[in-house]
């Protein structure tokens, strides 16, 4: 597995951070049933890649998410990623352990981008999604304290190399497509 330098302790002070927000005063799941966590919605593929490292807080024998080591040769991922990373799904859909979803689930519908100079924002997320998120199609108004608790936890995030690597070429991508519209 890649080794990233953010620590177990950080991650779990991370998840702990997240657990107290949510994107909206309500469940968000309500208006489109679930729809980024329901596999119904998706081919048996949908899933979530751990950031490296995160790992260390999950139980690779829990009941509710299926684990697949990929070689990062085989993905679109920073030069910085030797190895293998984690890619898993949830196996209780959309009902899994709020408390143990991963931070890219955590984080929707946001997702972290770097300016030119390297200044941190949130912004919708982009992807290509195999369902509609009202959320994102909307661009409704975060709660804010939601997208407070996010900046930070990926501002503790890109301090590792390897985080900073992915969300750094993530964001030159999303500058490309932006200058090509």
């Amino acid at each position: 597995m890649i080794k990233g330098v953010t620590r177990r302790r950080t991650y779990k002070a991370i998840y702990r951070l997240l657990d107290r927000v949510s994107p909206v005063p309500f469940d968000c799941g309500t208006i489109c049933g679930a729809a980024c966590c329901n596999a119904a919605y998706a081919d048996e593929d949908m899933g979530i890649m751990l950031l490296p490292g995160e790992e260390k807080i999950h139980d690779r024998h829990a009941d509710w998410l299926t684990w697949e080591s990929l070689s990062t040769d085989e993905y679109e991922l920073p030069g910085s990623w030797k190895g293998k990373i984690y890619f898993v799904k949830c196996k209780t859909p959309p009902h899994c352990p709020r408390h143990m979803r991963p931070i890219q689930c955590r984080s929707f519908p946001l997702l972290p981008h770097l300016d030119e100079d390297g200044t941190l924002q949130m912004v919708f997320n982009d992807y290509d999604l195999p369902y509609a998120c009202p959320m994102i199609e909307e661009e409704t108004e975060l709660d804010e304290r939601f997208v407070r608790a996010t900046y930070t936890a990926w501002k503790h995030l890109i301090r590792d190399p390897l985080i900073y690597d992915m969300v750094w070429g993530d964001s030159r991508a999303r500058d490309m497509e932006s200058d090509e519209e």
